[in-house]
């Protein structure tokens, strides 16, 4: 059995408001002569500028400077976490153009929570928002202190998920444009895509007169392709591979009528199966520049593929 070095105390926490009975009198003004408490548990330097600096017709309640010399501000709020005061934190970082938002509460809403942790992924490096719990405790019979603990900030993981997120949102809008001009030309040659809209996935599908069997146009960040996808049998498989055998009985006489090899994908490890014909050497959604030749290319590929694959498939028996 451990032993103590000495009487060990129990903490008792106690509503803030029993402590600081005003935010702006007592509460700021204590944090303002004792910031190393909330500093040290932030990681942070930081140095007091100003208490309840103007901005606008609101004040801010404290602005501070951490390490380097840029500006914090720190929010204080001492009931529940409300949209008015998510409100003036954010106006507040903007006009005194700081690099971190600091909102100190006993109540956070969960709501508010997942509102920073959003802020710290979605904005730049150089901004940070912190969500902090302030608690009132004590341990036997001492002074009250305020307890500072952090319920949201950023980190390295939660930024490269930002940037991350950023990217997937670039790259969906892309494909729209994407998809939009391919269709535009598409329609002209390939009826089968008329009524098909854009989409944000790397695909578009049409389907080819057989259920869970379609013809796709395909475009990925440094190529594209059109492939017939048969997945009709969702269960076992077994039809999806029937299927595909019976076209590839056939694969010669196809692809003498294409005009070029294909890819054949039975894909035994999966359930669909997969006939494709990539289209190489033309950029792809990365390079923006050779969207015009690569749609081209891609209409002018379906166009024959269908037709050369579709009375076929209607000839197949499953």
């Amino acid at each position: 059995m451990s032993e103590t070095k000495g009487p060990v105390g129990r903490v008792k926490f106690e509503p803030i408001r029993d402590v600081f009975r005003d935010e702006a009198r007592h509460f700021t003004t204590w944090l303002e002569q004792n910031l190393e408490a909330l500093a040290d548990r932030l990681g942070l330097q930081l140095s007091v500028v100003q208490r309840e600096k103007a901005v606008g017709d609101f004040n801010v309640d404290l602005l501070c400077e951490d390490g380097d010399g840029r500006p914090v501000i720190i929010e204080n709020q001492l009931e529940k976490t409300d949209h008015d005061h998510l409100g003036k934190l954010l106006t507040y970082l903007v006009n005194l153009e700081a690099s971190s938002a600091i909102w100190v509460t006993p109540e956070p809403r969960p709501e508010h929570q997942k509102v920073i942790d959003w802020l710290n992924e979605n904005t730049g490096a150089d901004l940070t928002f912190y969500l902090v719990r302030v608690e009132a405790a004590r341990i036997g019979e001492s002074q009250p202190a305020p307890l500072f603990t952090v319920l949201a900030g950023p980190n390295e993981q939660g930024k490269e998920v930002g940037e991350k997120k950023k990217e997937w949102a670039d790259r969906h809008y892309k494909r729209i444009e994407f998809w939009k001009g391919l269709l535009e030309k598409s329609k002209k040659e390939v009826p089968l895509f008329a009524s098909i809209s854009p989409s944000t996935a790397n695909w578009i599908a049409a389907g080819a007169g057989k259920r869970g069997v379609s013809f796709n146009y395909d475009i990925f960040m440094d190529g594209a392709a059109v492939d017939l996808y048969i997945d009709h049998d969702q269960e076992t498989g077994a039809k999806n591979k029937a299927i595909f055998d019976a076209l590839f009985v056939q694969k010669d006489a196809i692809e003498r009528e294409i005009g070029t090899a294909l890819e054949w994908q039975r894909l035994d490890t999966k359930r669909a199966s997969r006939i494709r014909l990539p289209i190489d050497d033309s950029g792809g959604l990365a390079k923006p520049e050779s969207w015009p030749l690569l749609q081209d290319r891609m209409v002018e590929a379906m166009a024959p593929f269908e037709r050369a694959l579709r009375p076929r498939l209607s000839k197949v028996d499953v």
